[in-house]
C-alpha cells in the first residue's frame, strides 16, 4: 500500500496540435518544472492535449445532422450537429432534458456529451468540437513505452478527463485511459478491522488518483495539462481503465 503521495503539476507544456508528440512535450514540461522522472512515479494525462495530438478535434462546418440528431437537439436546446457527433460517440441516449443530453459512450462511460467539449478548443477557424481519443488505453500504453523508452524508468500513466456523478454536484476527475497501474484494488474476500468479511469493497485506485490530479491540474485556463504522481507505485498487471465502467447488467437505474 502506498505511503505518501504527491502530486505536482507539470508545468511549461505548449499549445497542443495535431500530430505533436505527447511524450516529448512532457518530458520538456518536466524539465520546466524542475523534475525528473523516478521509477514508480506516475503522469497524469488530460484528455484535451491527447485528443488534440490525435487529431479528435472536428469542424461543425463538416458535419451533416441526422432527422433523430435534429429532433434530439429541438428536445435539448443543442446544436444539431453536435448532437450528430454525440451520436456517432454513442450506443444509447440514457436520460435527456433541455440542456443536459446524458449518453452511453461507446468506450462503456456514460455521461453528459459523449464527452464532446467545445470548451478550451480554438474556433477562430469556426466552430468545432473535441471527441475523447478512440482508444484512451491505447494512448496510455503509447505514452507509457515513450517516456520509458526516453528515461530507462518503469513509471504509469492515467489518462483523465472531467466527469458528473449522479446525486452530487461539481465535476470530478476520472480516468479513462490507464497504463502501468493498479486500476482497482478488489478487498473483496478480505477481512475488516473485527474479522468481518469484505463483500462489497473494490477501491477505484484510478479515478482517486485522477481526482487528485485534476486538482492540482486545474479545469479551465491553467494550462496545466498534466501531473507528476509520485508515491503510489507502478504495477504489471496489464489492468486498463476499460475495466472500470459498471457492466450493464449491473445498472440499477436503467
Amino acid at each position: 500500500m502506498p505511503g505518501t503521495i504527491a502530486i505536482t503539476p507539470i508545468r511549461g507544456i505548449k499549445l497542443v496540435e495535431p500530430g505533436d508528440d505527447l511524450a516529448s512535450l512532457l518530458l520538456e514540461g518536466l524539465a520546466a518544472s524542475g523534475l525528473d522522472l523516478e521509477g514508480g512515479d506516475i503522469v497524469a494525462v488530460a484528455q484535451k492535449i491527447v485528443s488534440k495530438a490525435e487529431g479528435r478535434q472536428v469542424d461543425l462546418a463538416t458535419v451533416e445532422a441526422s432527422a433523430d440528431a435534429c429532433r434530439l437537439a429541438a428536445e435539448t436546446d443543442k446544436d444539431p450537429r453536435l448532437v450528430q457527433l454525440i451520436l456517432d460517440e454513442s450506443t444509447e441516449v440514457v436520460r435527456k432534458k433541455p440542456g443536459v443530453l446524458i449518453v452511453r459512450h461507446r468506450l462503456g462511460l456514460v455521461g453528459a456529451h459523449a464527452g464532446v467539449d467545445q470548451s478550451n478548443v480554438d474556433h477562430g477557424a469556426g466552430a468545432s468540437a473535441l471527441l475523447l481519443p478512440e482508444d484512451p488505453d491505447a494512448s496510455a500504453r503509447q505514452i507509457r513505452a515513450a517516456l520509458a523508452k526516453a528515461t530507462g524508468h518503469r513509471i504509469g500513466v492515467l489518462i483523465t478527463d472531467s466527469a458528473n456523478r449522479p446525486w452530487r454536484l461539481g465535476t470530478v476527475g476520472i480516468a479513462i485511459g490507464a497504463a502501468g497501474i493498479g486500476v482497482l484494488d478488489d478487498q473483496r474476500g478480505g477481512n475488516d478491522l473485527y474479522g468481518r468479511e469484505l463483500k462489497v469493497t473494490l477501491i477505484n485506485c484510478a479515478d482517486s488518483l485522477a481526482s487528485a490530479a485534476t486538482l492540482a491540474m486545474g479545469e479551465t485556463t491553467e494550462r496545466t495539462p498534466a501531473a507528476l504522481i509520485r508515491g503510489f507505485d507502478t504495477d504489471e498487471s496489464g489492468q486498463s481503465a476499460a475495466a472500470i465502467p459498471r457492466p450493464q447488467e449491473e445498472d440499477l437505474f436503467r
